[in-house]
């Protein structure tokens, strides 16, 4: 028999250190927070070698008093919670208490600090585990922290550091994570002595979206919509990328909560149903959204490194993050200018294209108001082609002819955003003129995206019929799949879908949406059921329908080829300005690009 016996502190700090510090960059985390925690209002990174010689963080916080200094590197020692109930309202970066006795088991570390108010700063030094007595030193208000040939005890953690150009590649990512945290912190980053990054404070809502596009690249900005929203006790703000901005990588998304950058399964899922229906497939959204809400609404002591939480009431948040970018999303019309976006009153709205700082009249409204001039009826583009006239059945309209209009000058400053047709390029695009310059129309797409969103529209209104199959249908599934099929019966079978549980992990399937008739019963089951038991709520069966409904739009949309009339043109461009998610197609292209007469003149190097 093994004899159990209690580990020494070292070992125990090394373990501790195998779960926190990954790599260099899982250093610079905990220290970095340290120094936020601190309240410091500037940060200064220090880096050699990829962080494999050295981590140096220097920040003007509070700083730690002399007689604190040993307890600051001792395990499970801290100063932000004392009780259980401060456990469940951690309002802190760190908490563990563990991240110095960690680092400094596998580092030689050094911790000079002055404390805010005292005459002397005064050092101690942690080498191989073994703690010096603290020394007088010199040092400003505030903290630096030295870690030197990190994981020289561990060799075998050592082999598995990267190449020093990746190293230090993870420690500017996580920089910038932490920078758009804290937009009014300073951040100072150097590599070899050379300076990398410098992230000055930013003081209003410009200056911290100039830090995002820093971040970001300078175009996010003008393809962004901003966001500031609240409901529920739950504060959702920041700026979510226009769909027709994805990119070919989830390597641009940054969600806080609290202040604290996670990566989590239910925030994930509802961001990617809510661009389920503008966003091309295989791309990814680009965002930086911070969700505010009482700490006792989230766990934060879920992961060793704190990377992941855990929400209390999770399909509340979900569906808040869902509602709020679905809104958002669907507000963007053809027309408008992303950055213009503004919150009033909790409701998110755009203005057109060519805004100042102050919102301008709604892209809606101004086509409104531009018909209403014109004496004329909300227009609908003229549909000839059988299949559309088909499916405007569904809509309970017949289709209408396009009627001419007047023609005002384009410069007009009340003239519609999409401004006014001019002809029509190789059967494909329309070419117009508005108060900005040119503006280009994909017109099968524009009017596919319309189409689609009438469909839906006209589906959402009817009544969802379902159809019952001659055999029901027996399904093997797990018993939390069941459970789910039991608790939210009657919400699925508004939508057409009639299950019933038969056992501890089976389900009856007796009717189906008539709308999925053909579909494979027991996939689209499952399907629905794993997305109740994870999320407590699935679209699954709206998003089968509405690509049944985009096909529909795409056979029954005006084709590539075919010569519009000047009336049926502007008809079209009143249509994209009144339609939600008018600037990209049912498959997440652009429907329509602007040609500002800045971008014409230098094509042709006017003014040089």
């Amino acid at each position: 028999m093994t004899v159990i016996r209690p580990l020494p502190p070292e070992l125990i700090n090394q373990i501790a250190a195998g779960e926190v510090i990954e790599r260099p960059s899982s250093v610079v985390k905990e220290l970095v927070e340290n120094s936020l925690d601190a309240g410091a209002a500037r940060i200064e990174v220090e880096i050699e070698a990829g962080g494999a010689r050295l981590i140096r963080v220097r920040d003007d916080g509070d700083g730690i008093h002399a007689d604190e200094l040993p307890l600051a590197v001792a395990s499970h020692a801290t100063s932000k919670i004392g009780s259980f109930d401060d456990l469940e309202h951690v309002a802190s970066m760190g908490f563990r208490g563990e991240a110095l006795a960690s680092v400094s088991s596998v580092a030689r570390f050094a911790l000079t600090s002055r404390a805010r108010g005292q005459d002397a700063a005064f050092r101690i030094e942690v080498d191989g585990g073994r703690l010096q007595a603290a020394r007088p030193a010199q040092h400003p208000q505030g903290t630096s922290v030295e870690v030197r040939d990190l994981f020289y005890n561990v060799p075998a953690r050592k082999k598995f550091m990267r190449a020093e150009r990746t190293e230090f590649a993870h420690i500017d990512d996580l920089l910038k994570s932490l920078a758009l945290a804290r937009s009014t912190v300073e951040f100072r980053l150097s590599h070899n002595g050379k300076p990398v990054r410098i992230w000055k404070a930013a003081r209003d809502e410009q200056a911290q979206l100039q830090r995002v596009a820093e971040v970001l690249g300078e175009d996010f900005p003008a393809q962004s919509l901003r966001i500031d929203h609240a409901a529920a006790g739950l504060h959702l703000s920041g700026w979510v990328g226009l769909p027709t901005a994805s990119r070919a990588q989830a390597d641009a998304q940054y969600f806080y909560v609290n202040g604290r950058l996670v990566r989590d399964r239910i925030v994930a899922h509802a961001v990617r149903q809510a661009y389920a229906d503008v966003l091309f497939h295989g791309r990814y959204a680009a965002f930086v959204l911070y969700l505010e809400l009482d700490p006792v609404g989230v766990d934060v002591n879920v992961h060793p490194a704190k990377h992941e939480v855990r929400f209390r009431e999770q399909r509340l948040v979900h569906d808040f993050l869902f509602r709020t970018l679905h809104e958002v999303l669907a507000q963007t019309r053809a027309g408008q200018v992303a950055s213009s976006a503004q919150a009033e009153d909790g409701h998110l709205r755009l203005a057109t294209a060519g805004a100042s700082t102050t919102p301008a009249v709604s892209a809606v409204a101004a086509s409104s108001a531009w018909l209403g001039r014109a004496g004329q009826s909300r227009l609908a583009l003229g549909v000839r082609d059988a299949p559309l006239a088909d499916y405007a059945a569904l809509l309970g309209e017949s289709p209408r002819a396009t009627a001419a209009l007047p023609m005002p000058a384009a410069d007009d400053a009340e003239s519609p955003p999409l401004g006014y047709a001019i002809a029509q390029l190789k059967s494909i695009y329309v070419l117009a003129e508005n108060a900005q310059g040119l503006v280009l129309v994909d017109m099968h797409a524009a009017h596919e995206r319309i189409t689609y969103e009438k469909l839906k529209s006209g589906r959402a209104c009817s009544n969802l019929r379902s159809q019952l199959l001659l055999v029901p249908l027996s399904i093997a599934v797990s018993a939390k799949e069941a459970a789910a099929a039991e608790e939210h019966a009657e919400a699925l079978a508004e939508w057409g879908l009639e299950l019933s549980r038969s056992g501890p992990a089976t389900i009856v399937v007796r009717r189906i949406p008539a709308l999925l008739e053909g579909a494979d019963v027991a996939q689209l089951s499952r399907d629905v059921l794993s997305e109740l038991a994870q999320h407590g709520s699935s679209r699954r069966l709206q998003e089968l329908e509405n690509e049944l409904l985009s096909t529909m739009a795409c056979h029954g949309s005006v084709r590539a080829g075919r010569r519009l009339t000047l009336p049926e043109m502007n008809a079209l461009l009143r249509e994209m300005e009144a339609t939600e998610r008018s600037g990209q197609c049912n498959h997440g292209r652009p429907t329509w690009v602007q040609l500002g007469l800045a971008e014409l003149d230098k094509l042709f190097m006017r003014g040089r």
